[in-house]
């Protein structure tokens, strides 16, 4: 018979101990998504509405932790992402631990359809790399040009895994992903995705939202679990691939 465990409340945890808790070795790519616990990925059309003050707290932390921040270009301009900055507390803790002071902003776009006067990329600390393939408008490339590093990974589409490749030729070991839904799911059909921290957000939303994945079906992939936290009624999952050390 399968044995079921009840957690019990344990000891609240500072950054240092969450830190711990979350620091992987090796080359990940982490992804990080709060769901509604009937599923939705957004509510009223943004993510934002589905995270409280404990989310953002690990959503700030495991930023503090990558070296790369990787986004598709519809999250980036959908959500309004503005250029990833941390305070000195977090930025003191990755000098600590041999970190560059920022993490570098990685967007995903085939399109390249972005602004470089966004200020993800205007107001960047560090500048930002763009991925695309081989067909990407010339005019484009060369005005993100100007702010940002413009690498090609493929022909016709993005190949997700020569791009990874050449992020960690740069010193990028530890990627952190935050989506969107299309970026996951292609991820994952690639088989590249190493970890998945889901928040579950104790609101049910009820039907109309997508999935925190999204694109052509892929075989399941196996994951293990690694933590289970609580705060305010939100949960915060950490799973790994069962073969994926810590």
């Amino acid at each position: 018979m399968s044995r079921l465990i009840r957690l019990q409340p344990g000891p609240a945890l500072d950054d240092g101990a969450l830190a711990d808790l979350y620091r992987a070795d090796g080359p990940t790519l982490r992804v990080n998504f709060v769901t509604s616990v009937d599923g939705a990925v957004e509510l009223d059309g943004f993510s934002e509405g589905l995270s409280g003050g404990p989310d953002k707290r690990v959503f700030g932390l495991l930023r503090m932790l990558c070296d790369g921040l990787m986004v598709g270009a519809g999250t980036l301009r959908h959500e309004g992402y503005r250029a990833v900055r941390l305070d000195e507390g977090r930025r003191a803790w990755r000098r600590e631990h041999g970190l560059a002071e920022y993490p570098t902003l990685v967007v995903v776009s085939g399109a390249l359809d972005l602004n470089p006067g966004q200020a993800a990329f205007a107001e960047a600390p560090v500048r930002p790399i763009v991925l695309t393939h081989g067909r990407a408008p010339a005019d484009r490339r060369a005005a993100l040009s100007a702010v940002a590093e413009v690498l090609t990974a493929g022909d016709d589409t993005v190949d997700l895994e020569t791009a990874l490749v050449r992020l960690r030729e740069r010193g990028l070991a530890h990627l952190l992903c935050e989506g969107g839904p299309h970026l996951f799911g292609s991820l994952v059909a690639a088989d590249l995705v190493d970890e998945v921290c889901l928040t579950v957000s104790p609101l049910v939303t009820g039907p109309g939202a997508g999935r925190i994945t999204a694109g052509p079906p892929s075989p399941p992939k196996g994951m293990a679990l690694r933590h289970v936290l609580e705060s305010e009624g939100s949960l915060f999952l950490r799973y790994a691939r069962a073969h994926h050390t810590q």
